[in-house]
């Protein structure tokens, strides 16, 4: 090979390998793509449940027919002897059970734009893990699940406050 050649080969990977270095230069910044921006938070609409009304010890009991509801309401009265307890949460909510969870957890309990109530971890109201408040008069409660399938296995819950713990029921006459 002749030292020409060589020579031109040589010229021409430089001029190509500095070609490739210039183009990477360039005279403005690069384009960094933003990240979209979040929506706003919803604003948080309060219950018009509180929820030192919910704590407390309650009989539970659940039916998926709306006929066996006064059945199932005696059911849950008849359960005070092995109450539900609802505490209050470490930061204001209430400690129940989530479906198919074992360990209790802080829920909330969440107002709505349509007036009505849920129970459910942090998030909007109505969500999938959600329970809607059906009714509640502070002598009970009857929740439904919001997710179907959960509704399908559970059905729709009722808690009857128990009487508080060391009194007699009432309409019983005390052991002696």
């Amino acid at each position: 090979m002749s030292a020409w050649l060589r020579d031109f080969r040589l010229f021409a990977a430089l001029a190509v390998l500095g070609a490739l270095a210039l183009g990477s230069c360039t005279t403005s910044p690069p384009s960094a793509e933003l990240p979209a921006a979040a929506p706003p938070p919803v604003p948080e609409i309060p219950a018009s449940i509180r929820p030192e009304e919910v704590v407390g010890r309650w009989g539970y009991g659940s039916y998926h027919r709306p006929e066996d509801l006064a059945r199932t309401e005696s059911a849950a009265r008849a359960q005070c002897g092995q109450p539900v307890l609802i505490d209050r949460g470490p930061t204001g909510g209430v400690m129940m059970y989530l479906a198919d969870s074992a360990q209790l957890q802080e829920l909330r309990l969440k107002g709505s734009q349509s007036g009505k109530n849920y129970i459910g971890p942090l998030g909007p109201a109505g969500g999938n893990e959600d329970r809607e408040v059906v009714s509640f008069d502070g002598r009970s409660m009857v929740l439904r699940w919001m997710d179907p399938e959960v509704a399908g296995r559970y059905g729709i819950g009722v808690y009857v406050r128990c009487a508080p713990e060391g009194t007699a029921a009432r309409g019983r006459k005390p052991v002696r």
